[in-house]
């Protein structure tokens, strides 16, 4: 069955990465990408979407620009030291982009939910800038979609923007908690498991050796993942945070442990603003169920997703490769 996606992103490496997962997997029909501020501009970021979907076959997917800062105005911090400066691991290759759709990121999600009512999953990869501000669009978007799956939040796990709290999630707490409060089913892909699913050096040289999307990925992840050696991990391996929401959202995890639990936001602005408390208090009772609860939360999946994702970004090739792979004597 194919899964019909909206995704709402940050690009980002991690997200160049879901983007050409999304694009490229076949029982995913991406319908359209919206952007938003965080990991870089947002006008950066939508370049850095374009370009992706462009380099996979697929600039045909419609991409909005959406919110430049958080929805309660505050000046938006940005994460170069992450990703680098561009948001490609200061290693974008400076190729033109087609047009932006001429619509704002909000906008394009409540439309598509209205065209395709029940049918449309969500996947929010950034802030939640842009789904808060389509909720008071369209207060009845809970209902037009099929869910929702978010990377951000901890609910075990230690934070990474602070001990507490997830950089998504932190960097609009305020929008988060709209969206967390609002009634749909969410798929919360949080530290947990982001940073257990990795690239690692044995996975990234299959992308060295595939197409030239699965080369660029893997050049764009060298920055990217020597922040991630330097804080995280020591040694050389890059998260893959982002994918993991998409793949969530399509149902190509396999998932070993996920209770539908209460989840709240922490935007009181206190040592704890931008934590995800989530209420796992019937753990040791298999998790009953809880009155209201909406929110499936992650905290165990195979790794062997990592393996999926490499395999299927590596073995892209465009209508050009392919034919100068024929000119050499190689078979597809």
């Amino acid at each position: 069955m194919v899964t019909k996606l909206i995704i709402d992103c940050d690009p980002g490496v991690d997200d160049t990465m879901a983007l050409m997962y999304a694009a490229l997997h076949p029982d995913i029909e991406l319908l359209a990408v919206g952007t938003v501020w965080g990991n870089v501009d947002v006008v950066t970021g939508t370049r850095n979407a374009l370009h992706t979907l462009q380099m996979v076959g697929a600039a045909d997917v419609p991409v909005a620009q959406g919110a430049a800062g958080p929805m309660v105005g505050a000046e938006p911090e940005f994460a170069g030291y992450v990703h680098g400066e561009d948001g490609q691991g200061n290693a974008y290759d400076g190729a033109p982009v087609y047009d932006v759709a001429p619509i704002g990121a909000a906008q394009q999600i409540v439309e598509i939910a209205r065209r395709h009512p029940g049918e449309v999953r969500l996947v929010a990869v950034g802030p939640l800038t842009n789904l808060a501000a389509a909720l008071v669009l369209e207060p009845d978007l809970p209902s037009l979609v099929d869910g929702v799956s978010i990377m951000g939040g901890a609910a075990l796990a230690p934070g990474n923007a602070t001990s507490v709290a997830e950089a998504n999630i932190w960097h609009d707490a305020e929008a988060a908690a709209a969206v967390f409060r609002a009634k749909w089913d969410i798929i919360m892909v949080g530290l947990d498991v982001t940073m257990k699913v990795l690239i690692t050096p044995e996975r990234r040289a299959v992308l060295d050796n595939g197409g030239s999307a699965g080369r660029y990925l893997s050049t764009i992840m060298q920055f990217y993942g020597d922040f991630c050696a330097a804080t995280a991990f020591g040694t050389w391996n890059a998260t893959m945070h982002d994918t993991l929401a998409v793949a969530a959202a399509a149902g190509t995890l396999i998932v070993r442990e996920a209770p539908v639990v209460n989840v709240e936001v922490d935007y009181s602005g206190g040592p704890s603003h931008g934590s995800t408390l989530c209420d796992l208090r019937g753990r040791y009772m298999g998790f009953p169920s809880q009155e209201g609860a909406h929110c499936t939360v992650l905290l165990d999946i195979d790794d062997s997703i990592a393996d999926d994702v490499v395999a299927i970004i590596s073995e892209y090739r465009g209508a050009a490769e392919k034919r100068s792979r024929a000119q050499a004597g190689h078979s597809d």
